[in-house]
């Protein structure tokens, strides 16, 4: 059953605007309206990959990263970044089959005057892969995707959370 290549072009193109009318779009990096305009970062580590892919995603969405939290309206401290690795199940010969990664960022968020506008929490990702020990190169690169995937995770958590985030009520008057 050979179509001709008009009518696989036509359906394909039918199928697009099928898809585009309907208002499926790819996911990818989120905009947000940040209620702030300048931030300070403080992390234990400012090389970390974490805090290198936070940074480029608040200046994307119009946000000035400072170098001292005086510059800024908002100081965003990550208490930790923690990445785990765990047996999660072992075969009848005592060999790893599966691991459970974890990886888990704390963190709050708050003004010039110590108000807090996100108080501490902590973001926690879980990922379950299975382990083959003859194919180590691969699973290791596998390993290696799925921190970095949940690495994007929380970073995109953190910006929902930050988008969010309000000056705390004042409670004085």
């Amino acid at each position: 059953m050979n179509m001709p290549i008009r009518a696989t072009s036509l359906i394909t193109l039918m199928l697009s605007l099928l898809l585009a009318a309907c208002g499926f779009h790819l996911r990818g990096q989120g905009e947000f309206a940040l209620p702030f305009h300048t931030l300070y970062v403080q992390s234990p580590n400012d090389y970390a990959p974490f805090i290198i892919a936070l940074k480029s995603a608040i200046q994307v969405n119009d946000v000035q990263i400072t170098d001292a939290p005086a510059q800024a309206q908002l100081t965003l401290q990550i208490v930790s970044e923690i990445a785990d690795k765990q047996i999660l199940s072992l075969s009848g010969a005592g060999r790893v089959r599966e691991y459970r990664l974890q990886y888990r960022v704390s963190l709050r968020a708050y003004d010039q005057k110590q108000q807090e506008w996100l108080a501490p929490q902590e973001i926690t990702l879980r990922r379950d892969f299975s382990y083959d020990d003859t194919q180590v190169l691969a699973k290791q690169q596998e390993e290696s995707l799925l921190y970095q995937n949940m690495r994007d995770d929380a970073v995109q958590q953190v910006l929902r959370r930050l988008n969010h985030a309000h000056a705390p009520l004042d409670t004085a008057q």
